[in-house]
């Protein structure tokens, strides 16, 4: 039993990413493909597929490689985690490696980059930094 499934595939991606693998498979959620599009839109994944499975849908993401095999994905952490929340005013949005990265958040509409919710004028949780 997972208590952090979105840490988990935080861990699945960086796992796979360190070992050069093509894809990275895991269980799927509503929020897992929002973050999935996240990172496509963002240029850090090629692709993402939901396939279904005997027992449970699947989230497939295509991990994205330089032209001599160098990773777009240097990091992925996960900020706020089920003992722990973190939350960002509208005022107060996180920067990533001074804007470099991007910081992945749930807001009241939605799962966002911190970019889009600066630019709506809202705050929410934060769940990951990625760069």
């Amino acid at each position: 039993m997972l208590t952090d499934p979105i840490a988990d595939m935080l861990s699945r991606i960086r796992n796979a990413n360190k070992a050069l693998h093509e894809t990275a498979v895991m269980p799927t959620s509503s929020v897992k493909e929002d973050i999935a599009r996240l990172l496509k839109e963002e240029g850090y994944i090629r692709d993402f597929r939901v396939e279904t499975g005997e027992t449970h849908p699947a989230l497939v993401i295509v991990l994205k490689y330089g032209r001599s095999r160098e990773r777009v994905i240097t990091n992925l952490k996960r900020v706020s985690k089920p003992g722990r929340r973190i939350y960002a005013r509208k005022d107060r949005m996180p920067r990533v490696l001074g804007g470099m990265g991007t910081a992945i958040m749930s807001t009241s509409s939605g799962v966002m980059t911190s970019r889009s919710a600066e630019e709506r004028g809202i705050g929410g949780e934060v769940i990951c930094f990625v760069w």
